[in-house]
């Protein structure tokens, strides 16, 4: 991988953690307490961020490596099936054990760029809120191994 892509990638990732250590604190209400109006409007945005910085870093694998983004109205779909298998220029980015957790993230990425605040529905938000965290280390785990499987210098935090 070369150092421009890594320092890319980097600064993603490092987007993703400070997105979490600033919204530690919501989450912690979030998870102890049903949210109110704006206090699920705003945990809301902050996962449709974590998505949107996780979304970034596959398209600087696909744009770098891939050589090759998707197009279309599905691209986004298409984006994330693809980082769970390999092709001509590298291994898959992630384990499909995570598959079904990350597309959740996906899904509610979709839903949140569409809906009205007011049509959050505390009992779908909350699971995302509570796992978004093992999810992230899960991520972080896999983009490691990715790193190792595909000879790159440097490792994840």
């Amino acid at each position: 991988m070369d150092k421009k892509l890594q320092k890319k990638i980097d600064a993603e990732i490092k987007n993703i953690e400070r997105l979490f250590c600033e919204s530690k604190p919501l989450f912690d209400l979030c998870k102890v307490k049903t949210p109110d109006f704006i206090e699920a409007s705003a945990v809301s945005l902050t996962l449709h961020s974590f998505y949107n910085g996780i979304e970034n870093i596959l398209l600087l694998i696909g744009k770098s490596i891939d050589e090759n983004i998707p197009h279309g109205q599905e691209w986004h779909t298409t984006l994330f099936n693809n980082a769970f298998m390999a092709n001509s220029n590298r291994t898959n980015i992630f384990r499909e054990e995570i598959k079904m957790e990350l597309r959740e993230y996906l899904t509610f990425r979709h839903f949140i760029r569409h809906a009205y605040n007011y049509t959050i529905d505390n009992v779908k938000l909350k699971p995302l809120v509570e796992n978004v965290e093992s999810v992230w280390i899960k991520i972080k785990e896999d983009l490691n191994i990715f790193y190792e499987k595909n000879q790159y210098e440097t490792q994840i935090y």
